[in-house]
């Protein structure tokens, strides 16, 4: 038998939206072999996930069709995906393929527990089974993939559970059926440094263990150099360059894989780091080096009330003690994992959080005492960009209301032409086309709608902006044009920003300083290449070690 498990040749998807047809996914052709992971790269569009959904059989048969091509499922007789009937497809699928999805929490069925989901699919692909029997290999599933207590946790609901024991839970119901080829669709888009690090490590190993093939969608170049074994690029619907994984990412023939790998932050960062510093020494220098942002024993703790009466039976500190002081001009990183305070932190500088303890100063002005009145004044000059751009925006304002409303609310422009003239400045500034000012949140794309929410920021000319996660799950080439547009407008307005992250490499291009919080204390601070190049704390050298890196 050869070591091909699957082959695709001259795969064609066609969508159908009203009268336009896409061709989603052109004239694809690949080969996975057992027990190796084949990697498909690309941006956001550019048929990933639709070769993945094709392959799996799961696009509404209504508005998807294959002109041509096959999907070929080797065995001593291959079967053709294309040409399977759905009660054939449903025995497949599970058993012989498996998915990860990309947003576990969208995955998991909420009023159903992780275990009744895990026993559903395996009583089906396996009737024999007993419930006892099905409970037993439920609970040895999430034991593979290292759930604390499985035996307690499998009776718990999906949102009881973080989102990196989501993805586990996703990869233990993937894996219950033993398949053959497991397809994880961007499984570790957005999840901290130290939790992927995990998920790619318990992937490799259940792999080793099963000897099972792994179809594994990404953006991400440092994923890929740690698991794959061969490549595939894909740029509007067309793979324009595949081969074996080193020698694609060391000679990329291909200009598009050229720009990808160029977008890397830490490519950027040898690039243009000299000339970043440079920026932030002269604007120190232009503004006294004076701080612009001082935070005293700063503490932000939320009641854990339990019992009829709800008493207070304890506090979780999400903010614990904090004392920060952030330079005119300076970009100040603050790093570390989901549930360690950093978004509270930023809100609570800008008062959308309340302080229990502490105080923090802008501009030697104390705010952390002032009623939400006297903070009004002060929400000109202190900005906030969210991390999540689609919640964020009101889906029923246009752009030009969106950038309009905060300035007649601080008074800025004489009239209604007078500010859409400047909401128009703003877009070009983030290099947005100034006639997207008529178009609504839904018609943009990732990327474009984070630029939005920085124009929005920008409008009210403000002199510091807490960035939270800005760039996080965005194609490297997009997050390479925000990181490059917030340098460009720090360098024109000499704009101080707090930029919240878990993305290190992000950190190691943009910042000049860096601030490591953990449970709520800042465990580690100082100069960005003095922190990144030789930690003192034994958690920033576990994040730093926990970065997905090409080899150089």
């Amino acid at each position: 038998m050869s070591d091909v498990l699957l082959k695709i040749n001259q795969l064609r998807t066609h969508l159908e939206t009203g009268n336009k047809v896409v061709e989603a996914v052109d004239d694809v052709s690949f080969e996975i072999n057992r027990g190796e992971t084949f990697c498909l790269v690309g941006e956001s569009g550019s048929g990933k996930s639709i070769t993945a959904l094709s392959i799996m059989k799961l696009l509404p048969a209504s508005i998807a069709s294959h002109p041509s091509g096959s999907i070929q499922l080797m065995d001593a007789n291959p079967i053709n995906i294309l040409d399977v009937k759905e009660d054939e497809m449903r025995e497949i699928r599970g058993s012989r393929i498996a998915m990860i999805f990309q947003e576990p929490m969208n995955s998991l069925n909420p009023v159903y527990t992780i275990g009744e989901q895990i026993i559903e699919a395996l009583q089906i692909h396996q009737p024999e089974l007993s419930d006892q029997q099905a409970r037993t290999k439920a609970i040895k599933a999430l034991d593979d993939v290292q759930i604390p207590d499985p035996e307690q946790r499998i009776d718990e609901y999906s949102h009881r559970l973080s989102g990196g024991q989501r993805q586990r839970v996703m990869i233990a119901m993937a894996l219950a059926c033993e398949p053959e080829l497991l397809i994880a669709d961007e499984p570790t888009t957005a999840l901290d440094v130290t939790v992927q690090a995990e998920i790619l490590k318990l992937m490799k190993d259940l792999q080793h263990r099963n000897n099972m093939s792994i179809l594994f969608i990404t953006h991400d170049f440092g994923v890929v150099a740690q698991i794959a074994h061969k490549l595939a690029v894909m740029q509007l619907g067309k793979i324009v360059e595949q081969g074996d994984v080193q020698t694609v990412l060391k000679t990329p023939q291909h200009d598009y894989t050229k720009q990808l790998l160029a977008a890397l932050p830490e490519n950027l960062k040898q690039q243009h780091r000299a000339q970043i510093l440079a920026d932030m020494k002269q604007l120190q220098v232009n503004q006294n080096d004076s701080d612009l942002i001082k935070i005293e024993n700063l503490k932000v703790y939320f009641p854990i009330k339990k019992g009829v009466f709800r008493h207070t039976v304890d506090h979780v500190r999400a903010v614990d003690d904090v004392s920060l002081n952030i330079k005119k001009g300076e970009i100040l990183a603050l790093v570390g994992e989901s549930g360690c305070g950093k978004t509270t932190l930023g809100r609570a500088l800008l008062r959308l959080e309340e302080t229990t303890a502490g105080a923090f100063y802008y501009n030697d002005q104390e705010l952390s005492q002032l009623t939400q009145k006297q903070v009004k004044p002060f929400r000109q000059e202190l900005q906030f960009i969210f991390q999540d751009p689609m919640s964020s925006l009101n889906p029923r304002l246009n752009i030009a209301t969106t950038l309009i409303e905060p300035m007649t609310v601080h008074k800025i422009g004489r009239d209604k032409q007078e500010r859409i003239v400047l909401a128009e400045q703003a877009l070009e500034q983030v290099q947005l086309n100034p006639d997207y000012l008529w178009r609504y949140p839904h018609e943009f794309s990732g990327g474009q709608r984070q630029r939005i929410g920085i124009a929005r920021s920008l409008v009210l000319n403000p002199k510091f902006i807490v960035c939270d996660e800005v760039t996080s799950a965005l194609d490297v080439s997009v997050q390479a044009e925000i990181l490059n547009i917030l340098l460009q407008l720090r360098k024109d307005h000499g704009l101080t920003l707090l930029f919240i992250t878990h993305n290190i490499s992000v950190v190691e291009y943009i910042s000049d300083r860096i601030a490591v919080m953990y449970k709520g204390k800042i465990v580690e601070q100082g100069e960005t290449d003095q922190v990144t190049g030789s930690p003192q704390h034994g958690y920033t050298k576990q994040l730093l070690a926990a970065v997905p890196r090409l080899e150089h």
